[in-house]
């Protein structure tokens, strides 16, 4: 899938066009969720996505994002962003839009975490967050000894 959407800027789902050493210093560096995200780590990340969806200027890579799935009963939406310079004009709507209503994994629940943007969310279909999610991160030991 290519789609332009005018003044240069376009959406593609296409892996080998992701720019892996852009997105992993937006990722890295500036994103609050993946900051020290080993270069590895996310080129795995990338080459194990279910589908991701660039957004570029031109050949400008200006925003991206990935889905992790079972494909069955859930995807999960990571890894969003656009650029500072390209906010405020639709963009992210347009790129999570497609992301998550077009392609084969649109019939399929999808879940994600943020701290921001939940109108955008909203708009899309998101639910507010609710009290049902529960998560375990990697630190977290069980109270039960084996």
């Amino acid at each position: 899938m290519k789609r332009d959407l005018g003044d240069g800027i376009e959406l593609d789902d296409s892996k080998e066009r992701i720019d892996r050493d852009e997105v992993h210093r937006f990722l890295s560096e500036i994103a609050y969720w993946s900051l020290g995200r080993p270069r590895e780590t996310q080129d795995r990340l990338i080459d194990e996505a279910a589908r991701v969806v660039g957004l570029y200027d031109g050949e400008r890579q200006i925003g991206f994002c990935r889905a992790a799935t079972d494909r069955t009963s859930f995807v999960y939406l990571a890894d969003v962003y656009v650029l500072e310079e390209y906010r405020g004009r639709g963009l992210g709507e347009k790129l999570v839009r497609e992301m998550v209503e077009n392609g084969e994994l649109a019939h399929v629940r999808w879940l994600l975490h943020t701290q921001d943007m939940h109108a955008l969310y909203r708009k899309l279909g998101f639910e507010e967050p609710s009290y049902k999610v529960m998560e375990r991160s990697p630190a977290r030991k069980s109270t039960e000894s084996g």
